[in-house]
């Protein structure tokens, strides 16, 4: 049996958003400023927000049609009193609910149309569309133009301020740039084929601290890994061609973790082999960041780290149980407002005690030697005051997600546990922690369910995807 993690993790603090520092006549040349990513934030309150994702919930009866429950950050944290769900029934969204169509089984969050209030890009089945932000929230949707694809990733990767797409198809990645109009077509577009290992995941944030957000991709075909690839962007856009890390990431973030003014990619190292992934006990790898792209200095934290709570555990392949899994899901943000990025990591498979894939969260702090385990913290629902209790196969920390939702200045977390279950199976729930000069607290900690909700609970799988 694994052994237990013992109990004991941040958001990023309000940013100018794309922000660089200019050197001043005279003056030693400034030092670089990664482009922050932007507040989430669908009403213009100064509050972000959050989109918590049931792909599974019903719909008006219609079963597995979908929804997103949007709960906006308020000075007492998140709202949920005053939650909104959005579905396939809302305005301006195309078609209908649909049987196991799963709208919103991914969410990306961006100002697409420049007008100020954060808007949220939804999968809807077999189409994609856009939710427009403003002064009451998430209202009227359009259709995104262009074909339906598999994934979404916002970023700027032309540095002018104006949110854009990458959208990943299995032919294709097509960068869709902003602003868009509120008919979902984009100002302009480029694309570049994608080969047999088409990416797998996207990964943005400014790697050279150049002010234009790049793009790493996560690579697989059939049972291999593949190397991930930075992509670079520019005053010219994402470039068509790419380098690459020569480690198998996947999952991963690109954060300021040394504040040094570059992006540093912080992701889930796998093994070669990615149909045993399930397995591993899990390993995050931090790659640095510099003005020509990623430098040579890398670093690998799991559980065996000094500092990091718990023990590295992998389970039997073809067994009943998944490895620890450390790094399945990650975030990053400023948890103690102390200008450093921290890392939340998920760690789904964590067994406590002999309860088996409870799962688990890890907090590592960033600091000017980069990110360590010095100061690491560790939760899950043994933790005292956090609400619940750990059961088989809850798999805690499957999704994650940094953001302030209170607006003092310190990064929030909450924490998507969609194989939670209420009074149905599977009916999936969120925590949200405080974030605090010294990490993470308990103190002031809430959950928030369906139930809670008032929406569709039976299966819903609430929080499998957390936007912020």
């Amino acid at each position: 049996m694994r052994r237990s993690l013992i109990a004991a993790v941040a958001v990023t603090a309000l940013a100018t958003p794309f922000a660089v520092v200019a050197a001043t006549a005279g003056s030693a040349t400034a030092a670089p400023v990664a482009a922050s990513k932007p507040v989430t934030d669908f009403n213009h309150d100064g509050y972000a927000d959050l989109a918590v994702s049931a792909s599974r919930g019903a719909v008006d009866g219609t079963v597995g049609a979908g929804y997103v429950s949007i709960v906006y950050g308020s000075a007492s944290g998140a709202d949920t009193a005053h939650a909104k769900q959005i579905n396939a029934n809302t305005a301006g969204v195309p078609g209908a609910p649909e049987e196991n169509a799963g709208f919103g089984a991914s969410t990306e969050a961006g100002d697409f149309d420049g007008d100020g209030y954060t808007d949220l890009a939804v999968n809807n089945g077999s189409s994609d569309a856009v939710l427009w932000g403003s002064a009451d929230g998430l209202t009227q949707g359009s259709e995104l133009t262009g074909k339906y694809v598999q994934a979404l990733k916002a970023g700027d990767f032309n540095g002018d301020g104006k949110a854009d797409l990458v959208a990943n198809s299995m032919s294709k990645m097509e960068v869709r740039y902003g602003p868009f109009t509120r008919d979902g077509k984009p100002a302009s577009t480029s694309s570049v084929e994608n080969g047999d290992d088409g990416p797998q995941d996207l990964m943005v944030g400014d790697v050279t601290g150049d002010g234009a957000d790049d793009l790493v991709t996560g690579h697989a075909m059939e049972e291999m890994q593949h190397s991930s690839r930075l992509w670079k962007g520019s005053k010219d856009g994402l470039s068509k061609t790419s380098t690459p890390t020569k480690k198998f990431t996947t999952n991963g973030v690109i954060a300021d973790v040394n504040k040094d003014g570059y992006g540093d990619l912080v992701a889930h190292e796998v093994d070669e082999v990615s149909e045993t992934q399930v397995y591993d006990a899990g390993a995050i790898r931090v790659i640095y960041g510099s003005a020509s792209g990623f430098s040579t200095r890398t670093a690998k934290i799991d559980q065996d780290t000094a500092g990091v709570p718990g023990a590295s555990e992998a389970a039997e392949i073809n067994g009943p149980e998944r490895g620890d899994q450390f790094g399945y899901s990650l975030s990053a943000g400023d948890v103690t407002g102390d200008g450093y990025s921290d890392i939340v990591v998920g760690v789904p498979g964590e067994n406590l005690g002999n309860v088996a894939d409870t799962g688990a969260i890890v907090l590592l702090k960033g600091g000017a030697n980069g990110l360590t385990g010095t100061g690491a913290q560790a939760f899950n629902q043994d933790t005292a005051a956090v609400p619940g209790v750990s059961e088989k196969g809850d798999n805690f920390g499957e999704s994650v997600q940094l953001t302030d939702v209170n607006k003092d200045g310190r990064a929030d977390l909450t924490v998507g546990v969609p194989q939670e279950d209420g009074t149905t199976k599977d009916s999936g729930a969120a925590w949200l922690f405080r974030g605090t000069g010294t990490g993470l607290t308990t103190t002031g900690i809430t959950s928030f369910s369906p139930s809670s909700l008032g929406t569709p609970e039976a299966g819903a799988r609430f929080g499998e995807d957390i936007t912020g």
